[in-house]
């Protein structure tokens, strides 16, 4: 079987690595956790964005400030019918952070 067929990553998303927390209750009690896919974002190194379900036809995403997030847990990857791995992952945010969601959307007149 030629290498070509097997899945191919599609971009590879490199974070910094996070110590695992000594009291993990202590972590819930001050931190949020969120998942998603997470993407480097477009103009900033200290910032990150986390695609929620990026395969849904409704999606959203979070912008979080790097120095807000504590910890990194890797989760399953997802995989699309091409092949393509998306890359998901646990985020372990500050409580009282200032972040952002975004929904995009396509502007249209609902008037008939």
């Amino acid at each position: 079987m030629p290498l070509s067929s097997f899945p191919q990553a599609t971009i590879q998303f490199e974070i910094q690595t996070y110590q695992r927390p000594k009291d993990e209750q202590r972590l819930r009690d001050t931190h949020v956790s969120f998942s998603g896919s997470p993407q480097k974002h477009p103009y900033s190194t200290e910032k990150i964005i986390l695609v929620v379900d990026p395969y849904s036809t409704n999606t959203f995403y979070y912008e979080f400030q790097t120095e807000d997030i504590s910890y990194v847990e890797e989760l399953a990857n997802i995989v699309n019918m091409d092949g393509e791995v998306i890359p998901m992952a646990r985020l372990w945010v500050k409580r009282k952070s200032v972040a952002i969601r975004s929904t995009p959307f396509v502007v249209e007149n609902t008037m008939l």
